[in-house]
């Protein structure tokens, strides 16, 4: 299911806002920051940038942006569960600095998704093993043991270094979005389209079925 975002760009008259994430028109103002070197005030000139849906403030100098601190990271699945999101959009805030810190967000964030897919044991692995006999499709069991063993090798010592993998932690905010997308955003579309069929047809389907 495709997102589109658009990042913020210097002097760009709308983008995804780095407070709030909503594509919105920003207004900008010139600003000066002053400062002393060798007894030298030197006088440089920036920029201040507000976000017309939150009004919150960015801050751009050398046209670059310097607050806030810009994510590389995809925006959530609109459809991820709220619980799933908290650690989806910390993960967001430090992977820039922490790649390896992201990505053990992440692991905890596909643990939190699993009460929302029917597992509640408790155990990761056994959890997936047990959406894989109920007919989970291959590719998003795949997703999933991804993110679990590179999330698990994130913390402890493994073959994995992502210490520094910034692409690596990427991919894997990618995979968790196409996972919520896929288990929770397409059955929730189904559901509405199946909703708007006459009670008389439901009931012929229930009967044929039954």
């Amino acid at each position: 299911m495709k997102r589109d975002y658009t990042p913020p760009n210097f002097k760009g008259d709308g983008y995804n806002c780095p407070h709030c994430g909503a594509f919105a028109h920003q207004t900008w103002y010139q600003i000066a920051f002053s400062g002393f070197r060798g007894g030298i005030e030197i006088l440089n000139l920036g920029y201040l940038c507000f976000c017309t849906r939150c009004q919150q403030p960015q801050i751009w100098f050398d046209k670059e942006l310097v607050y806030p601190s810009l994510s590389t990271a995809p925006l959530p699945s609109p459809d991820m569960p709220p619980d799933v999101l908290v650690d989806f959009n910390e993960a967001r805030t430090i992977v820039n600095t922490s790649p390896r810190a992201a990505v053990a967000l992440l692991r905890l964030a596909i643990q939190k998704l699993m009460p929302h897919l029917g597992e509640t044991s408790g155990n990761l692995n056994d959890e997936i093993g047990n959406l894989v006999k109920k007919g989970l499709p291959f590719r998003i069991q795949k997703s999933l043991d991804s993110i679990r063993v590179i999330g698990n090798n994130a913390v402890h010592p493994g073959q994995i270094n992502l210490q520094d993998d910034i692409n690596t932690a990427i991919s894997l905010f990618q995979l968790l979005n196409l996972i919520v997308d896929m288990t929770i955003s397409s059955e929730k579309q189904i559901d509405e389209i199946y909703g708007i069929l006459p009670d008389g047809a439901k009931e012929a389907i229930i009967k044929r079925d039954t």
